[in-house]
């Protein structure tokens, strides 16, 4: 882990052959996990400079967890619901400064998982991140308001099925978002919350794939 700002650390994957581009991975409600850190070795791959930051290290710092066993989701949701979502798009903002502060970082993008799909949302409207993508992020209908302030690219992935997400939700993201150029929507029909997430009990392969496809096309259309 590295240090971030006051506080806040994070994990970082480094590329072998940089392309000049850098991603704050945004994390579920499980903390700096091994799926996240599988998702930033990932980008790093492809040429990305990635970070996971801990943004629950006000609350605990250091939180590992899956979705594995009962108590390991009461502390999960219990954390998501002393969660201060405006320090957190600070915290994602302070990220953002570490990685252009990085020699042969020029742009820097966002991506994130539940919890962090609504970040990844507010990051785009609330930060300078060059482009963000948001994977079945919870609760996007209370911000919509925020719509008209994201002005660089934001690419969404909505669940159809999704059990966090009903359908009246995933229909006010839609009305709510289709006058913004800058905004994408895609939705997976028959696909439930956390799709995308290898291990979990709704990972569906198939819609996984369009998605992460359709995820590295958009970084490397808008990150260069």
């Amino acid at each position: 882990m590295i240090a971030i700002a006051n506080g806040m650390k994070g994990y970082l994957a480094e590329p072998s052959a940089a392309n000049g581009a850098a991603i704050v991975v945004i994390q579920e409600i499980f903390g700096v996990n091994a799926v996240m850190r599988a998702v930033a070795d990932g980008l790093a791959a492809q040429g990305y400079v990635a970070l996971v930051p801990d943004l629950f290290w006000r609350l605990e710092p250091g939180v590992d967890i899956s979705d594995g066993t009962e108590a390991e989701w009461k502390k999960a949701l219990d954390l998501m619901n002393r969660f201060d979502i405006a320090k957190g798009v600070e915290d994602i903002q302070a990220s953002i400064d570490l990685l252009r502060a990085r020699d042969g970082v020029k742009t820097v993008g966002a991506v994130g998982y539940c919890l962090g799909g609504l970040l990844a949302y507010l990051t785009a409207a609330r930060t300078d991140a060059d482009a963000c993508v948001s994977y079945y992020g919870v609760n996007i209908p209370a911000f919509l308001g925020e719509a008209a302030s994201i002005s660089k690219p934001l690419m969404l992935h909505v669940a159809a099925e999704d059990g966090f997400v009903p359908k009246p939700a995933q229909e006010q993201m839609i009305a709510g978002l289709k006058d913004n150029p800058n905004i994408t929507l895609h939705r997976y029909d028959g696909v439930d919350h956390a799709f995308a997430r290898k291990g979990g009990k709704n990972f569906n392969a198939a819609a996984a794939d369009l998605a992460n496809s359709r995820t590295a096309e958009f970084f490397r259309h808008h990150l260069g």
